[in-house]
């Protein structure tokens, strides 16, 4: 062979090799920020069913329309998405729609998802690509007539989803600006902290002033959980500074209060894992927000208010106190009920859920952690619930709305 026609064939196999190590750097890059932006979005407690494969989808969501089952995202090319281009992927993201071109349930949130970068998605989607495949099959949804048409979901978009990306505030700083962009984007908080109306709509105008949503209590009946207002209101986060956001979602622990419910799965594959800095960029813009406040305030007679304060006295005073301020430092018996955001959600749902079915603390145990409280499902009755409820949620400087025993009933889980 001709030494310059070898010569030309080695210094192009060299050119394509040191092409080549960028080019794979740069993917392993995109992996890794996909990797994160994957767990600032909690893909897999959605996309993962109990006992089944990790982000192969099948996890049911009870709504108020029905319940839905979560998608398959593994790269699989026949259950998954392995043969998903990026711009299907973008479109699924930004606009609900899947590759076949059906409207997706807003139960996946691409009403926020619809705000992120075009590198965001494009990480996001080669991360996805390098998830094992697997071949698990989520079951068909079950809707409610007429919600069961998906065609009619084109209708509920012109009326409440526009497609945007995020837009920085040139106002505000950096700090502020990632906070928000995670906030409202990948981390999709107002998807549970928002209310939302008649049709499953987040109400723009009460924004993070706390929403509701179904889950599993313990012994796995499916029933209602409040998400807390995380506006500057003294019914939210008002009494928290940016120390105690940061803390509370990096362990699930903090000085105001301490995590339970569904919040502890949010924490464990989502915020614990997140970057300090992310964390306080999120809180900054939390602690931005201006005071929202929705629902009533319950008036206790004087006969309702003693039934409730020796209930409370019995049961509650000795972990947080009868001033409602909680242990003392160094004890972490129970947090403070006094500006409580879950004791004055609008929605008592989480209220009672704590009452009846006692909480746990997230695990791992942070090194500080409040100890968990007993269940009084079978010490109390629904009158008994909903009058310790209603004395929490009026006194100590609390306001909120009432509490009935029907409500009660509702959350128990003996049905």
């Amino acid at each position: 062979m001709n030494s310059h026609r070898l010569a030309a064939r080695i210094g192009a196999v060299l050119w394509l090799l040191l092409a080549w190590v960028p080019a794979a750097q740069a993917d392993e890059a995109a992996v890794t920020r996909g990797r994160y932006l994957a767990t600032v979005a909690n893909c897999v407690s959605c996309h993962t069913r109990p006992g089944g494969v990790a982000f192969a989808g099948g996890l049911p969501f009870v709504t108020d329309f029905g319940t839905l089952h979560s998608t398959n995202i593994t790269s699989d090319p026949t259950a998954g998405i392995g043969r998903w281009s990026l711009e299907q992927f973008t479109r699924a993201m930004r606009e609900g729609v899947d590759d076949e071109g059906q409207h997706l349930y807003p139960a996946f949130p691409y009403t926020a998802f619809t705000k992120l970068s075009d590198r965001d998605i494009a990480d996001l989607y080669i991360f996805l690509k390098t998830i094992p495949a697997s071949k698990q099959a989520a079951p068909p949804n079950v809707m409610k007539f007429p919600f069961d048409r998906r065609e009619l979901l084109s209708v509920w978009k012109r009326m409440f989803f526009s497609s945007q990306r995020f837009v920085a505030r040139a106002d505000r700083s950096a700090e502020w600006n990632r906070g928000a962009y995670l906030v409202e984007g990948p981390a999709h908080c107002g998807a549970c902290h928002t209310p939302r109306n008649l049709l499953g709509a987040e109400k723009a105008s009460a924004a993070f002033a706390g929403g509701t949503h179904y889950d599993a209590v313990p012994g796995g009946a499916v029933r209602r959980w409040s998400a807390v207002n995380l506006t500057n209101s003294s019914s939210g986060l008002k009494a928290w500074r940016v120390e105690d956001i940061v803390g509370y979602l990096k362990t699930g622990h903090g000085e105001r209060a301490g995590s339970f419910g569904p919040m502890n799965e949010v924490i464990v594959n989502s915020t614990s894992q997140m970057t300090d800095a992310d964390l306080r960029a999120m809180a900054v813009y939390l602690k931005s927000l201006g005071a929202v406040d929705i629902g009533g305030a319950v008036e206790l007679s004087g006969r309702a208010r003693g039934a409730g304060e020796t209930l409370y006295t019995i049961h509650c005073g000795t972990c947080h106190l009868p001033t409602g301020l909680g242990s003392t430092p160094g004890q972490d018996l129970g947090p403070p009920l006094a500006g409580s955001a879950v004791a004055q959600a609008p929605d008592p749902a989480s209220l009672i859920n704590i009452i009846l079915y006692g909480s746990q603390v997230v695990r791992p145990t942070p090194p500080k952690a409040w100890k968990n409280m007993k269940p009084l499902y079978d010490a109390l009755d629904d009158e008994q619930v909903a009058a310790v409820a209603n004395y929490v949620r009026s006194s100590f400087g609390n306001r909120a709305g009432e509490v009935t025993a029907a409500d009660v009933e509702r959350q128990r889980s003996d049905d």
